[in-house]
């Protein structure tokens, strides 16, 4: 099967240039860029006056954070432009175990977008955190050989791999043994203790949110992944890196995106669309998220349209709006003129599906779980930062006599981590300011990494019917106001993904999120996605876990009064 695209501008991902060119592919890879006669093609396409890049690379996402299955997720991608996925399935591994990755590794087989694995290294994230499986190196290994795994992700325990952990450094050791890259993951580490952490062999890092940090990274031989999400926003803050100086050791990534964003917004593209509004180059963003990314993972033959690649291919009417008219996956056209092309989607067995089912083992909770008895007036209170993952430490006078030290009026709400596992009973209360909720509660089986059961209210009542409704479904997100559930999304696939359609799943995601809003919480706040990371213990500064307040710089259980 020979195809000709006619009269094209093409982007030389490698120089930066625009030339009108022909592509010429043959079974689903390009075999020349040039001037091509069309006597031997078997299909010609004449795409005069638009421009051919190469399928863009999403180099670091978590497909649980989409809420979607990888066909579904697929399916709103390549309508974006992505034509290839790294992703770390650590979320659903933290509740499955090993199953978890052999559901993702199975339900991303032979859809068009290429999926490929990295390994989660933190299962579970930290000595806290209460997760539903432990991953050690002996079971990783069996992973390496699969064609599709490209390494071990994100290193969240960096001081494990400062002080040489010997649980960690096998990690480490397998991955280089294997031939496998690291991926990282070290908010704010410098000086002599990022040294360590880079030494031990450390790719990358996606957790930059300054400029300077970045910077540093870079010049110590990291690439550095320019992250656009639905809660952390950071690259307007790294916007810099465009420059040529620095652009060539940077990717793009999501990381974590709801559907409802990708479908309204977009993807990688919108990155390189928000990119050049802010004055920097599309064909320098088109760089980032293709060869560049590509680079990064060592991959060879995709990226690039050039002879000898991967035939995954765009067609865009538009450069700087990255309109995108065609998309190729493999040499066959998977989307067209606005309409995603139909596709088989995967048979996945029923052995795996029953294993990453039935997930939740807690009792009903009654909102007296949620009391906490004072021990003084000062508190530690999680500060919410829009547009980030961190978090910081305020300590606030709570007043006890009324609601139980919830004050609507100063945004400080109660929030509760409940272990959903293995029923031990620990509960996690504590106080958060900064989301905004006037009304109700808010719950949600997605709390990073552990995903055990999160809760923010403006009351003991809302929060105990909201958790409990989350607890019927099997996972999901829920509000609640009045006792009444008033907006929910159903998450059965451990918690943590739909079973629906991209689209409806999106329709549900975006009726969450919009009543929410309409509850208080202010639009610069992603309600869901903010409180899925406030339980992470790995990012700065202040988190709730089943187990109480952690000071992450510390890696120390704090307790909630400041004063005794």
């Amino acid at each position: 099967m020979k195809l000709i695209l006619k009269n094209g501008f093409v982007v030389n991902v490698f120089t930066g240039e625009i030339e009108t060119q022909d592509v010429l592919i043959e079974d689903g890879i390009i075999s020349g860029v040039g001037n091509y006669s069309c006597d031997n093609a078997n299909e010609i396409c004449d795409v005069s006056g638009k421009y051919i890049c190469p399928g863009f690379i999403d180099g670091h996402i978590h497909i649980e954070s989409t809420m979607l299955l990888p066909a579904e997720l697929a399916e709103i991608c390549i309508a974006h432009g992505t034509t290839a996925i790294v992703a770390d399935p650590h979320e659903i591994a933290n509740v499955c175990g090993r199953n978890g990755i052999y559901f993702m590794l199975e339900a991303s087989e032979n859809i068009p977008m290429t999926v490929y694995i990295m390994l989660p290294s933190c299962v579970p994230a930290t000595q806290f955190d209460e997760a539903g499986a432990d991953l050690n190196a002996e079971e990783l290994s069996e992973f390496y050989n699969h064609p599709r795994v490209l390494g071990l992700g994100e290193l969240m325990n960096y001081p494990g791999v400062i002080a040489k952990n010997e649980i960690v450094m096998r990690k480490i050791k397998d991955a280089h043994k294997a031939g496998k890259i690291i991926n990282g993951h070290a908010p704010f580490l410098t000086g002599h203790e990022l040294d360590k952490y880079i030494a031990a062999g450390i790719n990358d890092d996606h957790e930059c949110s300054t400029f300077k940090e970045a910077i540093e990274r870079l010049r110590k031989g990291q690439w550095i992944m320019i992250r656009e999400g639905t809660a952390a926003r950071n690259l307007e803050e790294l916007l810099p890196l465009f420059d040529k100086r620095y652009s060539h050791r940077c990717l793009l990534v999501t990381d974590d995106k709801h559907p409802a964003d990708i479908m309204q917004n977009g993807h990688i593209d919108s990155i390189i669309r928000k990119a050049s509004v802010l004055g920097k180059s599309a064909i320098t963003g088109i760089q980032m998220a293709t060869i560049q990314a590509a680079q990064c993972f060592g991959l060879r033959g995709i990226g690039a349209v050039a002879p000898g690649y991967i035939a995954d291919i765009l067609v865009l009417d538009n450069l700087e709006k990255i309109k995108i008219n065609d998309v190729y996956y493999h040499g066959n056209k998977v989307f067209e003129n606005g309409t995603v092309l139909p596709f088989k989607k995967p048979n996945i067995s029923t052995k795996l599906k029953e294993s990453v089912l039935s997930s939740f083992n807690i009792p009903t909770l009654s909102p007296k779980d949620f009391t906490i008895i004072p021990q003084g007036s000062i508190c530690r209170t999680i500060g919410v930062i829009p547009g980030q993952l961190i978090t910081e430490e305020r300590l606030l006078k709570i007043n006890f006599t009324k609601n139980g030290g919830i004050d609507i009026d100063r945004d400080i709400l109660k929030i509760a981590v409940v272990e959903r596992h293995h029923n031990t009973g620990h509960i996690g209360v504590g106080f958060i300011q900064g989301i905004g909720l006037k009304k109700g509660a808010i719950a949600s089986s997605v709390a990073h990494d552990s995903h055990n059961l999160i809760i923010i209210g403006t009351n003991e009542a809302d929060m105990a019917a909201a958790g409990n409704r989350v607890r019927e479904m099997g996972g999901g997100n829920v509000v609640v106001n009045n006792g009444r559930v008033i907006a929910e999304m159903e998450l059965p696939i451990a918690g943590l993904m739909s079973t629906l359609s991209a689209m409806d799943a999106s329709l549900q995601n975006e009726k969450t999120r919009s009543t929410v809003h309409e509850l208080g919480v202010p639009e610069n706040i992603s309600p869901f996605m903010n409180m899925a990371f406030v339980s992470l213990p790995v990012i700065p500064s202040l988190k709730m876990t089943t187990l109480g307040l952690i000071d992450v710089n510390s890696q120390k259980l704090v307790p909630l009064f400041a004063e005794q």
